[in-house]
């Protein structure tokens, strides 16, 4: 187990939360009416509807909208949400992965499509990327939370495969079907996690330039921008201050 891997999740540094906050609650709200639609409406009897809420607290969705969006999945005539991963490369020849929650999959696909393009990437067929990835659970942490060492020792006790720590916060990765029973030791440590959710994270990382940096940016925010899509990722390394650089921008 690797206890301070320098891996960052595009979604975590990228600060997408607080500058797309109305944004990110229509997501989550999508998600959230999309798990209790294809499993039950109650959290404590739908993990994946439970991860979608914690997830909305922790970037302080009000509680109302958590509650309408549940509600939603109950109505008749609801739209009705399919999932839908789309891989392909990005600048620099970057693999990009992008998930999708949506009730029109030609015009998710086309739109997809169509930024990939804009930004000099193309799509590829399904495990063209995703097999240089491993989906794992996730569970961060604030960084206060705890020291390196005793996130690192309360993983190995949860049954977690993986922490990594650095000055942003821990992030703890295990076995998807494993992911809310090591959430739930975890939390009895240190409280509830900034975010609980299933990523796909590299297994290699992809050097790029300033250049071909900016394009795989500019092209992950235009995705994320797309009501569509839930979640982008991407297997690019680039130098922490050139990172600073194009994030600032």
């Amino acid at each position: 187990m690797a206890g301070h891997s320098k891996f960052k999740n595009i979604q975590f540094r990228k600060g997408a939360q607080d500058k797309k906050r109305s944004k990110l609650f229509s997501k989550l709200g999508r998600e959230i009416t999309a798990a209790a639609k294809m499993g039950m409406p109650d959290p404590a009897m739908n993990p994946r509807l439970r991860t979608a809420i914690v997830a909305a607290r922790a970037v302080n969705m009000p509680k109302d909208n958590i509650e309408r969006a549940i509600k939603k999945s109950l109505e008749a005539g609801g739209a009705n949400y399919e999932e839908v991963r789309y891989e392909g490369f990005g600048a620099g020849g970057v693999g990009v992965i992008v998930e999708a929650l949506t009730d029109n999959r030609n015009r998710t696909a086309s739109e997809v499509r169509s930024i990939f393009t804009k930004f000099g990437g193309n799509l590829g067929e399904t495990g063209a990327v995703s097999f240089n990835f491993d989906k794992l659970g996730a569970i961060e942490f604030d960084a206060a939370k705890a020291t390196a060492d005793q996130m690192l020792e309360a993983a190995i006790d949860a049954g977690a495969d993986d922490c990594e720590s650095s000055e942003e916060g821990h992030v703890v990765y295990c076995n998807p079907d494993r992911l809310h029973q090591v959430a739930k030791a975890l939390e009895a440590r240190f409280g509830e996690p900034r975010i609980v959710q299933i990523v796909w994270r590299p297994k290699s990382e992809v050097p790029i330039d300033e250049e071909a940096g900016q394009k795989l940016l500019r092209m992950i925010d235009a995705l994320e921008e797309s009501d569509d899509v839930q979640q982008v990722y991407a297997n690019f390394d680039v130098a922490e201050d050139v990172l600073r650089r194009l994030t600032a921008a």
